[in-house]
């Protein structure tokens, strides 16, 4: 069987050499590229895998990147790389149809359930129209108030704002938002935002969603 293909696109060389040495020897085929505007140019012609792609980029940045794959109809999964503090771009990049957001520098494991991920969803692209309603039975778990926090998480808001638009502490939110992990049974914050997602949490300002 073919190794699985893993596309890298980043303008840092040092990370480009280093997810690339990791991946290759977990056994993933690997192809990188020093731009967005290199990987575009050449999108057409290259083998259909997943995509790690860095969110700041000059010339193109990694939203941009994105936005003009899924306009040409490039349906190939997106892994975001993200510098400390880029959550909220983060969160943008996944309501655009990112798999999943990675913080630098990651760890091997982490990296690699992140890649698996997105094999997965092009194995199993026919199982996404039940994820809403899958997605809101696990959400019924949720207290009002803790859906509230989950939804303020899912605009990409810092705990700050989302205590100051329901009217109660960062510190009251934090523990809402551990009571939101725990009763979801997640360990990262991408996989409740995917949860949150797929119910349609995330759409609207917080305090409008009846």
């Amino acid at each position: 069987m073919d190794k699985k293909l893993v596309h890298i696109v980043d303008d840092e060389e040092m990370i480009r050499r280093s997810a690339g040495y990791m991946l290759k020897t977990s056994g993933y085929a690997v192809t990188t590229w020093p731009s967005g505007a290199a990987f575009l140019k050449e999108v057409k012609h290259v083998e259909h895998g997943c995509i790690l792609l860095d969110i700041r980029m000059p010339e193109i940045d990694g939203l941009d990147v994105q936005r003009i794959l899924a306009e040409r109809g490039v349906t190939m999964p997106i892994i975001i790389m993200t510098g400390h503090g880029d959550i909220s771009i983060a969160v943008r990049a996944m309501k655009a149809g990112a798999v999943d957001f990675m913080e630098k520098p990651f760890e091997k494991a982490a990296l690699l359930g992140a890649i698996e991920a997105a094999f997965d969803r092009i194995a199993s692209a026919e199982k996404q129209s039940s994820r809403a309603a899958e997605a809101a039975v696990i959400l019924g778990v949720l207290t009002s108030r803790e859906r509230e926090v989950l939804d303020g998480l899912a605009q990409g808001l810092p705990n700050k704002t989302i205590a100051y638009d329901l009217g109660i502490s960062p510190r009251t939110v934090e523990v809402h938002r551990a009571n939101v992990m725990a009763k979801l049974d997640v360990r990262s914050l991408s996989d409740a935002l995917r949860i949150a997602f797929a119910a349609g949490l995330g759409m609207q300002p917080l305090g409008t969603n009846t």
